[in-house]
């Protein structure tokens, strides 16, 4: 980890709305994170294996996925991610607008360590991304980073 309380967090995330309410929210609960953004998930794998001018991304400590991106889509990134030896525990987070029951199993079946609905409500989701933020900062122990990948 970077200090005592930093995590490097990568949000794979297209909305720019959603983009900049999670910004909003680590800002507001004042945690020194280094927030990484994917807006696919093409861009997702890039910073993962550290290639495309990508090479000094730090390794996220947490992963914060939407499903429905742009070319590769999440599903794809998580199972590409879930199959590599260095980066599979990395946790991830499904963070998507789906509350489909479908997309949970399969979100699941893929190896992703928690399921989240969006809130459509702004300061709903503000509050969500702060929870998530906070749980896996402050309850949970995260796996210790491996060397470079």
């Amino acid at each position: 980890m970077n200090g005592a309380n930093s995590i490097v967090i990568l949000l794979v995330e297209d909305n720019e709305g959603d983009i900049v309410l999670t910004k909003a929210a680590m800002k507001e609960i004042k945690l020194a994170n280094t927030l990484l953004i994917a807006r696919d998930g093409d861009e997702a794998l890039d910073i993962l294996y550290r290639r495309n001018g990508n090479e000094e991304a730090e390794r996220p400590d947490l992963i914060l996925l939407d499903l429905n991106l742009p070319s590769t889509d999440g599903y794809e990134v998580l199972q590409e991610l879930k199959d590599t030896p260095d980066l599979k525990t990395i946790p991830v987070v499904v963070l998507t607008s789906s509350e489909s029951d479908e997309d949970r199993l399969k979100s699941y079946s893929l190896s992703a360590n928690c399921f989240v609905s969006k809130p459509l409500n702004a300061s709903a989701f503000v509050k969500v991304v702060q929870q998530i933020e906070n749980f896996w900062l402050n309850v949970v122990a995260l796996p210790p980073k491996l060397q470079k990948t």
